[in-house]
C-alpha cells in the first residue's frame, strides 16, 4: 500500500554519495517512519517490487532491509497478505489526545547529590584542541612525532601472542610498561621507586580521579592552587573534594595562605616543575615547607608533573617526589603531552605504604589501556626512542618560544606582555586592566586564534589579567603570523 498522497515513499531519500551504504540508509528511514509513527501498527508495507520501483533501488536491496525490521520485531510478515508493522508498537505510540508536553520537573534526570553537584562546579573543557593553530595550549608537536618508529615497535605487538595483547591484562598495567617507567623515573627524572609503586591509568585525569576516590570523603578539604589545571579539579570535584583555592606567587603555592584557609586539609594538589598556567617552577623552599605542612596535618600531595620533561633553561629542579622522605606524594605522569593525546595513557606512583589499597582497587574493578599500546610504549622507551624524542622536543620547543617571544616584541602592543617561561609549551601574557577580555576572545576566535583568559584556570577571581597562550604545536612561521593577527585585533587597542 502506497497511501494515497504518496507521502511515504516521496519521503524516502537515499545519498548515493554519502559512505553508508544504501541498503543500511534504507533500513533506517523505514524504521525512523515506524517509530514516528508514519506507518501505524497493523498497517500494510508497500510489496517490495513496488517499493523497489519508486526508491530506486533494487528488489533485493528493499528485502533486506524489510527483513532486518522483521527480525527486529517492528515488521511482521504473513504469508499470502504482505508485511505489516507490528501490532507491538501500538502501545509505543499514544494518541493525539493523550500527548502533551513532558513535565520538566518529571522528566529530569535524577542524579546522585555528588555529581549534581559536581556539574554545577566543574571547570569549562569543551576547548581542549584538537588541531594546531595558534595559540592552542596542551598539545604537543604531532608534526615532529616519529611515526615511522611507532608504527614499526606497534606492528610488531599486533604480529605476536593474541593472548597478550588481546586478553584483559594485567589490572595494574603490563609489567613491562611500569619497569620502563620506573627505570626511567630513577634515570631521568630523580625519583627512587620500583615498578610495583607504578600504576597505569587511561591519561592523568583518571589518576587524580582514582586519587580522590581512595583518600577523600565527602567535604574533605584540598588546597589547590588558584589558578590552576582544570582536568584535576573537575576530578577532585566529582571525588566530593571541597577545593580551597591558594594563591601562585612567582616561588609556587602560598603556604602560609594555605595553612591558614585550611590548616586541616586532607590533600594538596601542585604543579611545581612548571605551574599550570601560570609557568612558574616552584623553589626548594616552598617545596620543603609544603611536605612539612603535609606530615603536620597527615595529608598528601599530588604533584602532577604534566610537562616536566621539557626544560630548557640553564638549571631544572628535580620533581617534587625525588625529596619526599615520608611517603607523602602521589606523582603523577602522562603520555599525552611526551608522545601524543590520543594514547590516553598516564600512570602514578604512589608511595609505598599507600601500594597495597591501589593494588586492591586496580584488582577489582579498574581497566587499564589496550595491552597493545602499553607494550608498544615500553619498547619505544627501552629502545631509547622515547628518551631521543624527549631531546628533540627540548630543542624544538625552545626554538618556537623563542620565535613567539621574538615576534611578541616585535610586533604585540604594551596592552599584551609575554611572559618568560624556562619549560612546557606555553607561556602567559599579561594583559592591560583596560582590554576586554571577552571581546578579545571573540575576536581572535574569529580570526583563527586560540586564546584562554586566566579566568578559566581560576576557583576565584586572580589579581591579574592574563592569557595563555600555547606554542608547541605550532611552527614558526605560523607563530609569527598568529602574532601578527593578533596585534590587529580592536580589543587591544582600548
Amino acid at each position: 500500500m502506497k497511501r494515497q498522497d504518496g507521502a511515504l515513499l516521496s519521503s524516502i531519500e537515499i545519498d548515493r554519495t554519502g559512505k553508508r551504504a544504501i541498503g543500511v540508509q534504507l533500513y533506517m528511514v523505514l524504521r525512523e517512519i515506524i517509530l514516528s509513527g508514519g506507518l501505524r501498527a497493523g498497517e500494510r508495507i508497500p510489496a517490495s517490487r513496488t517499493l523497489a520501483r519508486e526508491v530506486g533501488v533494487s528488489r533485493t536491496t528493499v528485502i533486506d532491509a524489510v527483513d532486518k525490521l522483521v527480525a527486529e520485531g517492528m515488521l511482521v510478515s504473513r504469508v499470502g497478505a504482505g508485511t505489516f508493522v507490528s501490532d507491538i508498537l501500538e502501545q509505543q505510540h499514544p494518541g493525539a489526545d493523550e500527548q502533551r508536553p513532558p513535565d520538566p520537573q518529571t522528566s529530569k534526570p535524577r542524579l546522585s547529590h555528588a555529581i549534581d553537584h559536581s556539574f554545577a562546579s566543574y571547570a569549562p573543557r569543551s576547548w581542549l584542541p584538537h588541531r594546531a593553530r595558534a595559540f592552542v595550549t596542551a598539545l604537543p608537536a604531532l608534526d615532529a612525532f616519529p611515526i615511522a618508529q611507532w608504527s614499526r615497535f606497534s606492528a610488531r605487538h599486533f604480529r605476536g601472542d593474541r593472548a597478550e595483547i588481546m586478553g584483559y591484562g594485567q589490572p595494574q598495567g603490563h609489567q613491562g610498561l611500569r619497569n620502563a617507567i620506573a627505570s626511567h623515573l630513577n634515570a631521568a627524572r630523580g625519583i627512587k621507586c620500583s615498578p610495583e609503586q607504578i600504576f597505569i591509568t587511561c591519561g592523568a585525569q583518571h589518576a587524580f580521579s582514582l586519587a580522590g576516590r581512595v583518600l577523600l570523603n565527602p567535604g574533605d578539604k584540598v588546597w589547590y592552587e588558584n589558578p590552576g589545571a582544570t582536568g584535576a579539579r573537575n576530578a577532585l570535584i566529582a571525588a566530593g573534594a571541597e577545593l580551597v583555592p591558594v594563591s601562585v606567587d612567582a616561588e609556587g603555592i602560598n603556604i602560609a595562605e594555605a595553612r591558614r584557609l585550611a590548616p586541616h586539609f586532607r590533600l594538596a594538589f601542585v604543579t611545581p616543575s612548571h605551574q599550570q598556567p601560570l609557568g612558574h617552577v616552584m623553589s626548594l623552599a616552598r617545596r620543603l615547607e609544603l611536605l612539612e605542612a603535609a606530615n603536620d596535618a597527615q595529608a598528601l600531595i599530588i604533584e602532577d608533573d604534566y610537562d616536566g620533561e621539557f626544560h630548557y633553561g640553564v638549571s631544572h629542579r628535580p620533581p617534587l617526589k625525588s625529596i619526599d622522605t615520608q611517603g607523602r606524594v602521589i606523582y603523577v605522569g602522562t603520555f599525552s603531552k611526551t608522545l601524543f593525546p590520543s594514547l590516553r595513557l598516564g600512570f602514578m606512583l604512589v608511595p609505598e605504604h599507600l601500594t597495597p589499597s591501589f593494588d586492591t582497587l586496580f584488582a577489582s574493578w579498574i581497566s587499564t589501556p589496550p595491552t597493545a599500546v602499553q607494550a608498544t610504549v615500553a619498547d619505544f622507551m627501552d629502545e631509547g626512542q622515547f628518551a631521543a624524542h624527549i631531546r628533540l622536543m627540548r630543542r624544538l620547543y625552545k626554538t618556537r618560544y623563542d620565535a613567539l617571544m621574538q615576534a611578541g616584541q616585535d610586533h604585540l602592543p604594551d596592552t599584551i606582555r609575554l611572559q618568560e617561561t624556562t619549560s612546557g609549551f606555553h607561556t602567559t601574557a599579561l594583559l592591560d586592566d583596560r582590554v576586554d577580555e571577552i571581546a578579545l576572545m571573540a575576536q581572535a576566535a574569529a580570526a583563527g586564534l586560540t586564546i584562554a583568559p586566566i579566568s578559566r584556570y581560576s576557583l576565584s577571581d586572580t589579581a591579574e589579567k592574563r592569557l595563555v597562550l600555547g606554542f608547541g604545536s605550532t611552527s614558526p612561521p605560523d607563530i609569527e603570523n598568529g602574532v601578527s593577527a593578533l596585534m590587529k585585533l580592536p580589543a587591544l587597542t582600548p
